[in-house]
């Protein structure tokens, strides 16, 4: 019998409004792929991203396009040479994931060796805005341990301290989405490690980075726009310290797990990201995170509606999936 494949689009609400350096959003727009073989079925979920050209649209053909190698039963290994790296191909691979565990018997956690799986402490992320409000942000969360703070434009500096005074017990990232210059860098990493911040992400353009080379690294500095696969790690040797790894970015679990396993053999530390999706997308992020440095899969925090069964979450920790979700 051949594999049946459906591709849906969802919009979940979020929690207010989701701002950083190039704009606002008030939902999460995400393309859910099931893929069916006899009674078992599988999902992956993915969130298509402007930055990168994504569109709903292009995404949910591209995902389409596939229907004939799904149905013939494509491999994980042959999608890798099929399809570019990018949203539609990580729907395509979780749901893959998921559907070999449902036909296999066996955990995605038991096939990676990572089961029982731990629960992880996520970092939880404020949006930009003026100083105050970010300061209101921060203080409403300052029992949380770690907080992602987006800024990366003018006045960084006063949001800054402002959220680190607002929440003296939490440790932060500075997630600037490629919005510092050449010229504020290097004042505004000083004040970083001045303020205790625990990593810089993205401060610069990718592709317009190669000053980080010359210049004194005092808070480590991630990149996540400059990295999707593992063969874009070797020229990021001596510009950045640790990688941000997201399925979106990659194009599936089965790539990201190439690339961590690459960016560690190179040295650099690892943070494990999301867009903001619900836990269907975080769910085959949890395994890969289970020895990141940093984490960073809050995106169902951010919803004011979830899937059910989601992820569950206490506070800052979040437990591997359950099977009824994915897995």
């Amino acid at each position: 019998m051949a594999r049946v494949i459906s591709v849906e689009a969802e919009r979940f609400p979020i929690a207010g409004t989701f701002t950083i350096s190039r704009g606002s959003k008030t939902e999460a727009e995400v393309i859910t792929c099931t893929i069916t073989d006899g009674g078992h079925v599988g999902r992956g979920e993915c969130v298509p991203y402007k930055r990168y050209g994504e569109t709903m649209e292009g995404v949910h053909a591209a995902i389409e396009a596939m229907r004939g190698q799904i149905a013939g039963g494509i491999d994980r290994a042959t999608l890798l040479a099929a399809m570019p790296a990018g949203a539609a191909r990580n729907a395509i691979d979780c749901a893959l994931w998921d559907l070999e565990a449902k036909i296999g018997g066996r955990s995605v956690a038991e096939q990676l060796g990572i089961s029982p799986s731990r629960d992880l402490e996520t970092a939880f992320t404020l949006s930009l805005g003026e100083p105050e409000a970010m300061a209101a942000q921060a203080a409403a969360n300052a029992a949380r341990p770690l907080l992602k703070v987006k800024i990366g434009g003018e006045n960084d500096q006063a949001r800054i301290r402002a959220v680190t005074a607002a929440a003296p017990r939490s440790r932060f990232i500075l997630d600037a989405n490629e919005g510092w210059t050449e010229s504020d860098i290097v004042e505004n990493l000083a004040l970083a490690a001045a303020h205790g911040i625990a990593l810089v992400e993205q401060p610069l353009p990718a592709g317009q980075d190669a000053i980080l080379r010359d210049i004194a690294h005092p808070v480590p500095i991630c990149a996540d726009e400059s990295v999707h696969e593992a063969k874009n790690l070797d020229a990021l040797v001596g510009l950045y310290d640790a990688v941000n790894i997201k399925l979106d970015k990659s194009g599936g679990l089965t790539e990201a797990l190439a690339l961590r396993d690459r960016a560690r053999a190179l040295g650099f530390g690892v943070m494990v990201g999301c867009m903001v999706g619900t836990s269907l997308a975080m769910a085959p992020a949890i395994l890969l995170a289970q020895d990141a440095e940093f984490v960073d899969l809050d995106g169902p925090l951010l919803l004011a509606r979830d899937r059910d069964p989601g992820l569950v979450y206490r506070g800052s920790l979040v437990s591997p999936p359950d099977r009824a979700l994915w897995g």
